[in-house]
């Protein structure tokens, strides 16, 4: 005897899928950025270079206004070091060497 077209269709085994089903996969949610922890970029007191010059690299190599880099080495003639900058850590790495060419001396750590 011939099989009806309903009988000769087989279905699926237990753990084998059956016809493409019309569900959709929801889509991972997008992850957050990961923010990167803060270092300090510390301009220390040197008894080499002028203040007029230290203003000049510091308004060059930094977003600060003139008064705030005023102030930054004002701190840090008086007090030793001053806080330029607060930002991630491979931005400090290379804020510390431009300003080491220049002859200061900056130093990085965690904020």
């Amino acid at each position: 005897m011939g099989k009806s077209a309903s009988q000769s269709k087989q279905q699926p085994r237990v753990g084998q899928s059956g016809p493409a089903s019309p569900t959709r996969r929801r889509k991972p949610a997008p992850s957050k950025p990961k923010h990167l922890p803060p270092y300090k970029v510390l301009l220390h007191n040197d008894d080499v270079n002028e203040m007029g010059y230290v203003v000049q690299v510091i308004r060059r190599l930094t977003p600060l206004s003139l008064p705030e880099a005023v102030d930054r080495m004002l701190e840090a003639h008086h007090k030793g070091v001053s806080l330029l900058l607060t930002i991630h850590k491979e931005l400090a790495e290379l804020y510390a060497q431009q300003f080491a060419s220049c002859g200061l001396t900056v130093t990085i750590e965690p904020a």
